[in-house]
Order: C-alpha cells, then structure tokens, then sequence
C-alpha cells in the first residue's frame, strides 16, 4: 500500500469511528424512542447502517495493521513499470492519452486514476517499461496502448 493511500485510509477510518459511528448510534436512539420497533422503518435503517459502518471499521483496521507501506516517491525503477508507477498510456488507435498510478487493492478509486495491483490493466503493465506497446484484454475487447512515461511521485 502506498503511504498517500494508508494516510486517505487513516482518516477514512477517524470520520468512520468519530462522525459516522457517533450519528448511527443517535440515529438508532432516536428511533428507539418512537416505541414498536417491529415495524419501525427508521430503526431497521440506522441498524443497517451501523452493521456496514462498523464493517468497514474492522476492514480498515485489520488492512492498515497489516499493511506494507511502501513511499512510492524512494522508489528508483527507472522507465520500469512495477507497483507505486504513475503511468501514462496512449491508445494506439485513437492516441488518447490516460494516466492510472498503480496501488494495493483497498485504496484502488478509477475516478482518481487509482488502479489496483490485481486488476487486468496493472497486471498487463507491470514489468514493461516506457516506450512498450501493451495489449489489455478489456471487456470491450482487446486494447493496445503504448506507455508513453513512467514515474514515481509520492
């Protein structure tokens, strides 16, 4: 996991337990106090709520103490495509350019140009180096791209 993605997990973690929890737990108080709890729609939602919050609680702890952080910035690979790379692709055929960073799985987000080290894109990258072609099977079919830089900022 990259120290940027520990640090996003960390305070995903504090909001979790010092905002989120918190709310739940009056949420639950409050619907308490309308009485039936059978068929009161209100607490059977704050419930639910507070089993995915206290979920994601437990995922993140367990995944943040175990987790090898590695400072993508120290990291010397040259022009060689390995886990931490800020990558910039260009589509062979339209010569659109995207740029993904390659991450742990757990603080993967596409929308940032975050992929994660098990999808199929990072898998196709990992080990080449700058100025290969790379052929990505998507579910669109298969894709070449070649990889215009590769560089490794924190």
């Amino acid at each position: 996991m990259t120290t940027r993605g520990a640090q996003r997990l960390r305070a995903e973690l504090e909001e979790l337990k010092s905002v989120k929890r918190p709310a739940v737990i009056q949420a639950i108080a409050e619907a308490r106090a309308h009485g039936d709890l059978k068929e009161n729609a209100e607490y059977h939602a704050a419930r639910e709520q507070q089993g995915f919050i206290e979920g994601r609680i437990k995922q993140l702890e367990a995944e943040l103490s175990h987790a090898q952080l590695i400072d993508v910035s120290k990291l010397n690979a040259g022009s060689k495509v390995v886990f931490g790379a800020t990558v910039v692709l260009a589509d062979t055929e339209t010569d659109k350019e995207t740029t993904y960073q390659i991450v742990g799985d757990l603080e993967a987000d596409i929308k940032q140009g975050l992929i994660a080290i098990s999808s199929p894109v990072a898998r196709a990258l990992i080990g080449k180096l700058e100025g290969d072609t790379v052929t990505i099977d998507a579910p669109a079919g298969r894709r070449e791209f070649d990889i215009v830089s590769v560089s490794y900022e924190g």
